[in-house]
């Protein structure tokens, strides 16, 4: 950066001599989306909506609260069958769900413990937005919040603002 900084009234001002840095990072900031710490997720796939999600930008992927996890092979294919959420979800609704399309990934918890856990490709919907995302199937029961989200979806459009909450779910309440 080639510019100068400084401070008055609480306010941090900045001036490039070159405009041209400003600009690009100034359009590329606008064109992203501003998410809160929580907000509510859709699941087209799975018929679930509105699921509470904590946004997680130290989570390199995002998780999804999941049960009966088998995996079965069959003349040499592999498939995994799962339930996402429990039964003291509202939103949980009994459903085994199958796919052939996974794969194991490993996953560092915050307490630098690595575990191998399932993930299966799905599409997710913010901001009225379709986004196609990998997400890990993971026992989130005593978790607050049933999905996560980390920075693979994050990085498709959104700068968080922990200030903020239910952003997405407030733009789908006003069309």
């Amino acid at each position: 950066m080639n510019g100068k900084a400084w401070i008055k009234n609480k306010i941090i001002y900045v001036a490039f001599l070159d405009s041209s840095y400003f600009a690009a990072n100034y359009l590329d900031m606008i064109k992203r989306q501003i998410i809160g710490a929580i907000d509510k997720i859709d699941f087209p796939e799975f018929e679930l909506f509105d699921l509470g999600c904590r946004i997680d930008t130290g989570a390199t992927s995002s998780a999804i609260h999941c049960q009966n996890i088998i995996v079965v092979q069959a003349n040499g294919i592999e498939t995994i069958s799962f339930e996402l959420l429990d039964a003291k979800h509202p939103s949980y609704n009994k459903q085994t769900y199958c796919t052939k399309d996974f794969t194991r990934k490993k996953v560092r918890s915050s307490f630098g413990q690595e575990e191998v856990r399932y993930a299966i490709t799905t599409d997710v919907v913010l901001f009225n937005t379709t986004y196609t995302t990998q997400f890990t199937l993971a026992d989130r029961v005593k978790m607050r919040y049933p999905v996560l989200i980390g920075r693979n979806l994050l990085r498709q459009g959104f700068v968080v603002d922990v200030r903020k909450k239910n952003t997405s779910f407030k733009h789908k309440s006003h069309l």
